[in-house]
């Protein structure tokens, strides 16, 4: 089995002296794991940054078995915001998003491009919250959005607040008021925890997942 790809890197970790194993998100064919060798060599651990995009081709001896990478480095994208530790966080808080929650070689175009979109605006002065709402566009997309639109006529809000599983969450000003450009803290912290909550009713503690450890830095860097 034989294919090519192309993909961001999710993870990486140690198979033997010289080589490791990485998980990718790929565009035509989801998330998935393979051995790259030399991975672990001098020369090559640059292109192995956490979020960079990356040019894959892949050999397996069958469809469930683990596959052979050979990589080619696209575009690099954690490096380029090293210096900026809100922006550094929240890549790798998105990454480790992806990581936990996407299945294993299931395709999601949408996710993907909305991923792809997601590292080309970092370097927009509203970023965070272009951030915020791809949470909220991931959370839909794997089957819990939620439609705030038409919020004043819903039965599920009580003074702007949404009943989940029997428990009520106030909708945080940032996204009831998405033309506001005046964001404070405050507002940045809210809507992260809100998100947070969504996650953690609809799709952590029913799959017994560990929340990002990433994601919880991200939200105290608003504090």
């Amino acid at each position: 089995m034989h294919w090519k790809d192309e993909g961001y890197l999710l993870s990486k970790s140690t198979y033997n002296e010289n080589s490791i194993i990485i998980s990718t998100f790929t565009l035509n064919h989801g998330k998935c794991s393979g051995i790259v060798y030399g991975g672990n060599s001098r020369k090559q651990k640059k292109n192995y940054q956490i979020g960079n995009k990356i040019s894959l081709s892949c050999k397996s001896k069958g469809e469930n078995r683990i596959g052979y990478f050979n990589i080619e480095l696209v575009k690099p994208i954690a490096p380029l915001y090293f210096d900026d530790k809100k922006k550094s966080i929240c890549i790798l808080s998105s990454i480790s998003i992806l990581k936990i929650l996407l299945p294993e070689r299931q395709i999601n175009k949408k996710i993907y491009l909305s991923f792809e979109k997601l590292t080309n605006q970092f370097n927009y002065t509203d970023w965070i919250r272009l951030y915020i709402l791809w949470e909220l566009f991931i959370i839909q997309e794997l089957g819990f959005g939620i439609d705030l639109s038409d919020f004043k006529h819903s039965r599920k809000l009580i003074n702007n607040t949404i009943k989940i599983n029997d428990k009520n969450f106030k909708i945080p000003k940032l996204l009831l008021e998405r033309n506001n450009t005046n964001i404070s803290k405050f507002d940045v912290k809210e809507a992260l925890i809100f998100n947070k909550n969504l996650l953690m009713e609809n799709l952590i503690i029913p799959n017994r997942l560990s929340f990002p450890k990433s994601r919880i830095i991200l939200e105290k860097y608003y504090n």
